[in-house]
């Protein structure tokens, strides 16, 4: 489906995915809304010439056989993934038949041995090629368990996708391209090229678009696509894009010496501790998620002594892991408190805390009992945190964490 209208695709060219129509005509401005955490929506006005610009910056790299785009309203978020990621890994470490489960941790092992040779840029050995082969049919049935056997290529974007998500789905065949745009950018502006994916980048700049680095790492892009301005927001627009058509994105970044960018962290989301160290609450988060357990974290710190978190298990592999443990039955709210969670949820802490700084270890934390969503508000509708509505509403809990901070710190 299509902006509501159905499309005839060729079985080779099996596109899933919806988008909204654009808005305008070609001799008028294209708007788009841009959505804001609190009041209406600004909406981008773009160039009576978009429509022009936007086959010069299609993605390179020829057709995309049995294409799966992941986009839309929802589709398109890591959280997609995330979900996906932590519902296989629960069923794999909860798989009674131990001979089964030590062949699939085996077939994973390869599989990442393979990406970690192409993530480096190197040929891989023959011997583990033909282990790779011989292990597929294991990947081909994990595809199949969540109706992705037919996909060769995925996109997802929206926010930062954690590593150890990427390279689980990049081991068993389904390679995720991480792209980055903006409403203000007609979408896209970056792409993964399809025989290049660099795991953690959102790629290279799509032809047409210029991208640079500010002197304080914020990403700033320019081109075609850019918008003209925010419709009759005079005062914004020139806020944003400055006398040389450069408009600054908010997304503090770092690019390598290929052109592949990597986006650290929103500029406004970054936490500044009282050390004045600055620190990305969304890797850290992302981290945290790749437990099977953990269903959202929030990472707290700014001005702060140390780093904490609040944490969500997950409301469909929380049970399982419980059940598996002679604990079926519990509620979320029984399982947040009971021992056996909160010690596993400790591992992975200090899992995490061993793959950083020490100013970036999580010192404290605290297992909530209840689920975020986006009716309950801690959540966006595109599942992305509202930090402030979390700091408000858990103060107590986030206080508890830092009393006595000057004798811990």
């Amino acid at each position: 489906m299509a902006g509501g209208h159905a499309r005839r695709h060729r079985d080779v060219d099996l596109h899933v995915g919806h988008h909204r129509p654009a808005e305008g005509r070609d001799r008028h401005p294209a708007l788009r809304a841009v959505g804001h955490r609190v009041g209406a929506p600004r909406r981008a006005e773009h160039r009576a010439g978009l429509h022009a610009e936007l086959p010069a910056a299609r993605p390179r790299g020829g057709p995309l056989p049995r294409l799966l785009h992941v986009a839309g309203d929802r589709a398109h978020v890591p959280r997609i993934w995330e979900k996906l990621h932590a519902g296989l890994t629960s069923a794999i470490s909860n798989e009674p038949d131990e001979q089964k489960r030590r062949m699939v941790l085996g077939a994973l092992e390869i599989g990442r041995a393979v990406v970690a040779h192409e993530q480096r840029g190197e040929p891989v050995p023959a011997d583990l090629q033909q282990k790779r082969a011989m292990v597929e049919p294991i990947f081909a049935a994990i595809r199949a368990r969540i109706g992705l056997d037919r996909t060769r290529y995925t996109v997802t974007g929206a926010a930062p996708t954690p590593r150890e998500v990427l390279e689980f789905f990049h081991a068993i065949g389904l390679r995720i391209n991480e792209v980055w745009g903006m409403s203000e950018i007609a979408v896209m502006g970056t792409r993964n090229p399809p025989d290049r994916v660099k795991i953690g980048s959102i790629g290279t700049a799509l032809p047409g678009v210029e991208l640079r680095l500010a002197a304080d790492g914020e990403l700033q892009v320019r081109g075609g696509l850019v918008m003209r301005g925010y419709y009759k927001e005079p005062a914004k627009t020139a806020e944003t894009i400055d006398a040389d058509g450069w408009l600054s994105t908010g997304d503090i970044a770092a690019v390598d010496a290929d052109g592949y960018y990597t986006i650290v962290d929103r500029k406004k989301e970054l936490i500044i501790t009282a050390g004045g160290k600055n620190i990305s609450p969304a890797n850290l988060e992302g981290l945290l998620k790749a437990h099977s357990l953990i269903g959202q974290a929030c990472v707290i710190g700014d001005n702060r002594a140390y780093l904490t978190a609040l944490i969500v298990l997950d409301g469909q592999n929380a049970p399982a892991w419980a059940a598996a443990r002679g604990m079926a039955g519990q509620a979320i709210a029984e399982l947040a408190a009971h021992p056996e969670v909160a010690a596993e949820v400790a591992r992975a802490v200090a899992a995490v805390n061993e793959r950083v700084s020490r100013v970036e270890s999580i010192r404290k934390w605290t297992i909530l009992p209840g689920e975020w969503t986006a009716e309950s508000e801690e959540l966006t509708p595109t599942l992305k945190l509202k930090r402030r509505v979390i700091v408000h509403k858990y103060a107590a809990a986030i206080e508890a964490m830092y009393r006595n901070a000057d004798a811990e710190s």
